[in-house]
């Protein structure tokens, strides 16, 4: 099945998605330097990041309640791939104390029931294993997002992960100046959009009644500013990011929980 082009869904094919892209790789590379054994990925996206995980483990499984086109010819080529479409929590079928690792970028933002979720992925993980686990930080979102359900402080997702796991590492996701050049850029860019919000109202409707106007107008904020200035957005790499300890100026959390 083909997907509409959400925002929400990055594409190493869409040039103007390249801050976000190489943003969310760099998760993809740290994760890979890291897990072995059997992988359970929670939210496959696009698959950019298949290929990373698969060549360092035994045995790796990904899980999204979309299918994807760039996904099949990955399954074909390397053996040790499974998809499984399914909507989680919880996660129907899957044994506990069955995976290694868990990765999940980028998405418990988007489950409602978040407590269940991490629940979940603490069953199917076996004894000594570790989530990765990515997601905006909240101190950096430049308006909210509607398809968000909730956004994370520092605390309040180690918070959260301590509910169920025994230790919780908590990094963050920094840019170099090339990078935050961009962001910054980005800001403005949406702060001259949401001035005209007089009343407010991105906080104050529901979510679904903002989410394809919100939709609609990030995507051509993103096309506007590649073609505004190309170059800007063109020269990021996924070199552009680091890791670091976790602070308020992080642009995504990074976190590592062991059960």
């Amino acid at each position: 099945m083909k997907l509409i082009q959400t925002a929400e869904r990055v594409s190493q094919l869409d040039a103007s998605d390249n801050y976000v892209y190489q943003r969310s790789l760099l998760a993809y590379d740290e994760a890979a330097k890291l897990v072995s054994g059997d992988v359970l990925e929670i939210g496959t996206g696009s698959g950019y990041g298949i290929e990373l995980i698969a060549s360092r483990v035994n045995r790796f499984v990904t899980i999204d309640k979309f299918e994807n086109d760039n996904v099949a010819p990955l399954l074909q080529k390397h053996s040790n791939i499974k998809f499984l479409k399914m909507n989680i929590p919880p996660f129907e079928g899957i044994p506990d104390n069955t995976f290694d690792f868990v990765i999940t970028f980028q998405v418990i933002e988007h489950i409602k029931n978040d407590k269940l979720f991490t629940k979940e992925i603490h069953r199917v993980l076996k004894p000594g294993g570790k989530l990765i686990v990515t997601t905006p930080n909240k101190k950096m979102s430049l308006t909210r997002n509607p398809w968000h359900i909730r956004e994370y402080l520092v605390p309040e997702l180690k918070d959260l992960l301590l509910k169920d796991f025994s230790s919780v590492k908590t990094l963050g996701v920094y840019g170099d100046d090339t990078a935050m050049e961009y962001y910054y850029a980005n800001k403005k860019a949406v702060d001259r959009i949401t001035r005209f919000d007089f009343l407010n109202l991105q906080h104050h409707l529901p979510r679904w009644v903002l989410q394809v106007p919100y939709d609609l107008l990030n995507r051509w904020n993103r096309k506007k500013m590649l073609h505004n200035d190309n170059e800007m957005v063109a020269k990021i790499k996924m070199s552009d990011f680091f890791i670091a300890e976790a602070g308020n100026d992080c642009l995504d959390l990074f976190y590592i929980a062991e059960k």
